[in-house]
């Protein structure tokens, strides 16, 4: 690479789903010299490459846990009617769901960045990572160079983090990984969503009051469905296995899933489960890609076929890319275990909160488990989960931070991997500061500075 090919910054982030996103812009908003790259053509990740919908959770019982810049951005988005806002989960699953515009998302996230004066490069793939690991206090990253339509680039900075989703930083720069369940490797299914529009919501809603035992965990809660101006559905389990039983799906679904999105009328199918595929194996990632898309067919048709209210819907798209639920995690300096998410452990380096259930789609099949804390009840997520010994100046945030499978399952979701995204940028302001390692940043520092852009964070009780 000749010296032209190779830009200093003062912080660069790999990746720009929901959680590099948010770091990019705390970062920036704090005064750092920001870099962030994707492989993709816009921000937001799976919210908007992979057709997920909606955002949830923010809250914890009544109380809005996850604020800061991802209540920002839904604020911003409902200012210009690309979002309803915060509506009741009319699943009876959790407490609220945050439907949205994925184009209006995209939009809103780019607003964000550049606000913050955050430099933008996409379709760039991360090629290598410079490692020096003569330091005292662990290795550093010199660099990194991304493959661009015009050849490598490289990128040099004081401080990296790694919001891609698969620890991709992380694990080039040496930082050990886990994969999957810890006895056989296994991550959850993968799901190609797919987007159906002319749906038929009244007579949906019709259905669902006149068919409660269909529906078991909203449980006959219509003032739930009553107040949900977007609808949430889980249930019509006869007419599922009637399906199931009659082989019009290849694949194990215990419930229908799906959500109404910003626009009325129109739902996101979260229902088909690609099992055994690997995320960070290429050729299986491909795979997965190819069976997602023939579920999503099977899914159109029994939709059509079979469920009140879709006889005339038409679908909007599948995907466009699969969505994964769990990958690499590293290897960090503290593993959240499920057990101190129940137990509400109370740490000095907290950074975040988050009250959505624990959610395990079965890895081997149909079924799913579920887990809920007491009503109300909040967990806290600290610092060194984001930070591995091995590299001092980098910090993983998002879904492959440093998580048993179990805790791993309620702490990924897009809400709370914003919340952590936000923090990781607020860290690499504060350490930038005093020239520290991320684990010698200054928590309360760190803490002020999360208030200061609107985060909630309760010291005294999680």
């Amino acid at each position: 690479m000749n010296d032209s090919d190779s830009f200093a910054y003062d912080l660069v982030v790999a990746g720009l789903g929901i959680a590099g996103s948010m770091a990019a812009v705390a970062a920036g908003r704090l005064g750092l010299k920001v870099l962030a790259f994707d492989y993709g053509a816009f921000p937001g990740g799976v919210l908007t490459s992979s057709g997920t919908g909606p955002m949830m959770t923010f809250h914890a019982g009544d109380l809005q846990v996850i604020r800061g810049l991802t209540g920002e951005l839904v604020d911003r988005m409902v200012s210009k009617g690309w979002s309803p806002g915060h509506q009741p989960d009319s699943t009876g699953f959790t407490y609220t769901v945050t439907p949205f515009d994925h184009e209006g998302m995209k939009r809103e996230l780019e607003l964000m960045l550049d606000e913050a004066g955050v430099r933008i490069l996409y379709h760039a793939m991360l090629d290598d990572v410079e490692v020096d690991e003569t330091g005292v206090e662990g290795g550093k990253i010199r660099g990194v160079s991304v493959m661009t339509k015009s050849g490598k680039l490289r990128f040099a900075a004081p401080y990296f983090i790694d919001a891609t989703g698969d620890a991709e930083l992380a694990y080039r720069a040496g930082v050990p990984c886990e994969f999957g369940r810890p006895e056989d490797g296994f991550a959850q299914p993968m799901t190609m969503k797919l987007r159906l529009h002319d749906v038929d919501i009244a007579e949906v809603r019709r259905y669902m009051r006149e068919n409660p035992g269909e529906f078991p965990l909203l449980k006959g809660r219509n003032e739930i469905l009553d107040a949900a101006q977007r609808l949430s559905c889980l249930g019509f389990t006869s007419i599922l296995r009637d399906a199931m039983e009659a082989g019009e799906l290849s694949f194990g679904r215990e419930t229908v899933l799906f959500f109404e999105t910003n626009t009325p009328g129109e739902v996101i199918v979260n229902m088909s489960r690609i099992l055994g595929k690997r995320s960070v194996d290429p050729w299986s990632l491909s795979d997965a890609e190819t069976e997602g898309r023939v579920q999503a067919w099977e899914l159109y048709e029994f939709f059509k076929k079979r469920v009140p209210g879709f006889s005339r819907a038409k679908m909007g798209f599948s995907g466009p890319c699969v969505g994964v639920r769990s990958s690499r995690q590293i290897v960090g300096m503290h593993k959240i275990t499920v057990d101190e998410l129940f137990a509400r452990t109370r740490f000095p380096d907290l950074i975040s909160h988050c009250g959505y259930p624990v959610d395990i789609h079965n890895p081997d099949g149909s079924g799913t488990e579920h887990r809920h804390f007491a009503h109300g009840a909040y967990y806290n997520v600290p610092l060194r989960s984001m930070l591995a010994r091995e590299i001092s100046n980098l910090a993983t945030t998002g879904r492959c931070i440093c998580a048993d499978f179990a805790a791993q399952a309620s702490l990924r979701l897009s809400p709370h991997a914003g919340a952590l995204g936000h923090a990781a940028g607020v860290a690499a302001a504060v350490a930038s500061r005093s020239g520290t390692a991320f684990a010698d940043a200054d928590c309360a520092e760190i803490r002020r500075a999360l208030r200061d852009q609107g985060a909630f964070l309760n010291e005294s009780n999680g």
